[in-house]
């Protein structure tokens, strides 16, 4: 009798134990697709957690919405709106902990699954919203803007390396070890004089030179075709001289060519500080956070669709929190001087001293 009575405990326990999962199964599921930070947060803590506004997630909503809810129909699954704010607020931090923490009913397993699935559709259908300056129009406001820093005509970008730490891959790992020694991608940006980026290359391993990768981009391809119209980029010495690639004289033997690295050095410096908001406002691209913890390919992706974000957000005039300086990382980040002086880049270069700078 003892016997039976105790399998009818253990029966009980066994079924008010279902009792207790399904019902923490379905708070947890009610959590994923009803709680809605966008509706109870206000602005400046939206911007906080995710860097831009109320209305630019809404309108990011709307371009992820189509492509991820054929993903949700299945019971208790996470929305399209959960999927997106989690992968902003993964922008944001760089830390899965964190975005663990703010109660979007995630798994890290789910978490990493909807960072993909927004990365991608990010990645396909923002990319539009970055290009380089084409018409007369764009490249006269682009010329006009880096003319009122300090002089330089006919200026259409400022280019520069940044490395992005990420994880060491299993595969081809040392390739990635950059010379600072941590696993990094090793990213190009050309930026306008506002800080807007204008073209972003993420696809070679940190122990890439600028240069190989300047001379490997499409960019490149078009300015040795005469795309640049007669203006040209600016770069520091770990950039080949050229026509359409202007960099500093190593050595200024004359106060006119002291002039000109003066003002080149104040006119590039938008690109450096454009790479330092843009990796404080997405931590996930900062060392201090512990680099992305992802596939390269999908640390790849992240990279660029951060640039574009980061482009709306400064379209918008967000500014970073007040409470979160700048680090310095971008001083680390400059290439060896490097000794590759084309000849007509050094007669384009010496024609721009003798115009501006000479007596």
């Amino acid at each position: 009798m003892a016997a039976i009575q105790r399998i009818h405990f253990l029966l009980q326990e066994r079924r008010r134990e279902r009792r207790r999962r399904s019902n923490t199964t379905y708070i947890n599921a009610f959590v994923r697709t009803s709680f809605n930070p966008l509706e109870v947060l206000p602005d400046e803590a939206i911007i906080r957690k995710f860097r831009l506004s109320r209305g630019q997630i809404m309108e990011l909503l709307g371009v992820v919405h189509p492509h991820l809810v054929r993903r949700t129909r299945r019971s208790f699954a996470l929305t399209p709106a959960v999927q997106l704010l989690a992968a902003l607020r993964f922008y944001a931090t760089g830390s899965y902990y964190e975005v663990l923490g703010d109660g979007l009913g995630l798994s890290r397993a789910s978490l990493s699954r909807a960072v993909t699935a927004v990365t991608d559709v990010l990645l396909l259908h923002l990319a539009e919203r970055m290009s380089f300056p084409s018409t007369p129009e764009d490249i006269r406001r682009v010329n006009q803007g880096f003319h009122a820093v300090a002089g330089l005509p006919r200026v259409i970008g400022a280019i520069d390396g940044t490395l992005v730490p990420i994880a060491t891959p299993s595969t081809h790992g040392p390739r990635y070890i950059c010379r600072k020694g941590y696993a990094a991608i090793n990213t190009m940006v050309v930026c306008s004089a506002e800080g807007e980026f204008l073209d972003v290359v993420a696809r070679w391993p940190g122990s890439t030179h600028d240069a190989f990768i300047w001379e490997n981009t499409g960019l490149c391809r078009a300015a040795e075709g005469g795309g640049f119209g007669g203006c040209w980029l600016l770069g520091d010495s770990g950039f080949p001289l050229r026509p359409f690639l202007l960099t500093p004289y190593l050595h200024a033997q004359t106060e006119p060519q002291a002039g000109y690295n003066r003002a080149h050095k104040v006119t590039r410096a938008v690109v450096e500080r454009a790479i330092g908001v843009w990796k404080q406002r997405f931590r996930c691209l900062n060392k201090g956070a512990g680099g992305l913890q992802l596939h390269p390919r999908k640390c790849c992706a992240v990279i660029v669709v951060t640039a574009l974000l980061h482009n709306m957000a400064l379209r918008a005039n967000i500014q970073l929190p007040d409470d979160e300086g700048l680090h310095d990382e971008e001083a680390e980040d400059n290439l060896p001087d490097i000794q590759d002086l084309h000849p007509a880049g050094q007669q384009v270069r010496q024609g721009l001293v003798d115009n501006l700078f000479g007596p």
